[in-house]
């Protein structure tokens, strides 16, 4: 796989950030790119935070074969990645699982959760509670809103964050012992879900070392040490550690969009 770091391009004037993700498969023989747009501040509440759009390429002669929406690839492929995570290092009797965020990806990570796991009780805060309460009333199985963030992670056994938090609203103090974490926002050098404290008491596991040690605040400021990515553990090569408080830090690989995006156009040739 060649897939260099991402490159983002600050949109200052508006407070975005234009980011374009190529990689390239030899097993898969599959070229992309993908374009994303996140926006920390939207005044047009309608708007998502992220829009995305992958262009998928003929990677024998270079024309473009498919214009595919990223946005949906995204929501789906990133609650994949943290399912796989999820499965390797959450504690072997987990029963609550708790949600900070409301938005795109709290949707796609609570129906593949509770597609592949046995939840007894998920827990959801978001710092709009008008949306927190939405979500609850829009799934399929009972979701216990939360007026704090605290009053959701206490007692949790797998805590998902997916929120566009600047500074920290995840902290270590309330963070069950032998929990999992899923960090799945801040994908800016400057920008923080976790606080040290859970940086640095965790085992840390990231998906890309190279992108982690650019792109994550939650990494680069707190200093925390990364014990392995997760495709080590996936290959056997680094343990898994569940017993352990375990941190996986999502920022999303360029690969996992040319996959998802091959399979996609693949499914529909064969349909057509």
């Amino acid at each position: 796989v060649v897939q260099p770091v991402r490159t983002v391009v600050p949109v200052h004037r508006h407070g975005g950030f234009l980011g374009v993700m190529p990689a390239y498969s030899a097993a898969d023989d599959a070229l992309t790119t993908k374009l994303v747009t996140f926006y920390e501040h939207k005044k047009d509440s309608s708007v998502p935070s992220h829009q995305a759009t992958v262009l998928l390429f003929d990677p024998r002669n270079g024309s473009l074969k498919a214009v595919l929406d990223g946005s949906v690839i995204t929501a789906k492929r990133t609650a994949a990645v943290s399912a796989i995570a999820t499965k390797l290092l959450m504690p072997a009797f987990a029963e609550v699982l708790c949600i900070l965020g409301a938005g795109v990806q709290a949707y796609s990570h609570y129906d593949i959760f509770m597609e592949l796991f046995t939840f007894k009780e998920v827990k959801i805060w978001n710092r709009t509670k008008e949306k927190a309460v939405k979500f609850a009333n829009s799934v399929n199985s009972p979701v216990q809103v939360c007026s704090s963030a605290e009053e959701a992670v206490t007692g949790a056994d797998v805590v998902v964050t997916v929120t566009m938090a600047t500074t920290p609203i995840l902290f270590g103090d309330w963070v069950k012992p032998g929990a999992h974490v899923n960090a799945v926002g801040a994908s800016r050098p400057d920008w923080r879900e976790l606080d040290d404290e859970l940086m640095k008491n965790s085992v840390l596991f990231v998906d890309s070392r190279e992108a982690a040690l650019m792109e994550s605040g939650d990494v680069i400021l707190s200093g925390a040490e990364i014990f392995a990515e997760l495709g080590e553990v996936v290959k056997g090569t680094k343990p898994a550690l569940p017993e352990k408080t375990t941190v996986f830090k999502s920022l999303g690989m360029a690969v996992e969009d040319t996959v998802a995006a091959k399979f996609v156009y693949d499914s529909w040739s064969a349909g057509n």
